[in-house]
């Protein structure tokens, strides 16, 4: 068995005493890569979200379960505290076991982040089987800068405190990804037209899918189009950033002026730099050379 890290040979998996992270499809059943079915065939257990609804995406992909097949086991936020010791020691016991969420992969917004941490903290191997991504697919199909991003998953539910949340992020520069349930986005596009502007906005839904359907390309024209259209199932949106702040304005005589002041106030040099730096946004290195073109000029005078 050859092994790099964490990670083993797909002829090798599933391998005794490992966890598997296994993306599964977000729509189209035909984005399961063979070795994900591979994994889910053959482990002893498959942890998800509801054992129903993972009970039939396994029947539709063949793979339904036998009497010695994999045991769903349902792990979702309100048992994750007592699973999580059950699956570490079916884990210590030379069980294979996988993960799943109901769609896509595990670990984003669901409990399989912290079984994770707990595997992890327990030394146990654990491999990342990837697949289909709602964060990653509504990104790379937006039209929006996708080099640098940040998921911000579900925002709270209630108004209040949803739009403190969206003015905390109303300065960030990168593109935004967000999740939403259908009968909360018409709440979540009003807010963030009222906080953030009307910015450039993609909302995704029924991702990979025939009817998949991306509406755009702002807040408002995505609001317009759901109140007349209420949306149906999960909606993933990706959201422009704040346009980056303007370079503060450099003004040599009266930054000079505030530095003098600062030192004769009983700062060094230094320190005068580095304060005034934090106040204006100027660089401290640019800001302690005004200062010494400043004893240059005198010393020459």
């Amino acid at each position: 068995m050859s092994i790099v890290g964490d990670g083993l040979n797909s002829s090798s998996e599933p391998a005794p005493g490992v966890l598997y992270l296994v993306g599964t499809p977000i729509g189209n059943l035909g984005d399961l890569t063979p070795r994900a079915r591979q994994v889910l065939a053959h482990v002893q257990r498959i942890a998800c979200e509801d054992t129903r609804r993972s009970g039939l995406l396994l029947h539709q992909l063949g793979l339904r379960r036998s009497d010695d097949g994999p045991r769903l086991l349902s792990f979702h936020q309100h048992n994750q505290t007592s699973r999580i010791p059950e699956l570490l020691a079916a884990l210590e016991a030379g069980e294979a076991i996988a993960v799943i969420s109901d769609a896509g992969l595990p670990g984003i917004s669901d409990p399989g982040e912290a079984l994770v941490a707990a595997a992890r903290a327990a030394g146990r191997s654990v491999i990342c089987v990837p697949g289909p991504s709602a964060v990653t697919t509504a990104l790379v199909s937006s039209g929006l800068p996708s080099g640098r991003f940040c998921f911000e998953g579900f925002l709270p539910p209630k108004t209040n405190q949803r739009r403190a949340r969206l003015q905390e992020l109303a300065s960030e520069e990168r593109t935004m990804v967000l999740f939403e349930a259908p009968h909360r986005l018409l709440d979540l596009l009003a807010d963030v037209l009222a906080v953030l502007g009307d910015r450039p906005l993609r909302v995704a839904r029924e991702l990979t899918k025939r009817h998949e359907e991306q509406v755009g390309p702002s807040v408002q024209a995505c609001l317009k189009h759901f109140q007349r259209t209420p949306p149906l199932g999960e909606c993933t949106l990706v959201l422009g950033g704040a346009a980056p702040a303007p370079a503060p304005e450099w003004n040599s005589g009266s930054l000079r002026t505030e530095m003098e002041a600062l030192i004769a106030g009983g700062l060094s040099r230094k320190d005068a730099a580095r304060e005034l730096a934090e106040r204006t946004g100027h660089s401290r290195r640019e800001l302690y050379a005004l200062l010494h073109e400043t004893t240059h000029e005198a010393a020459a005078d």
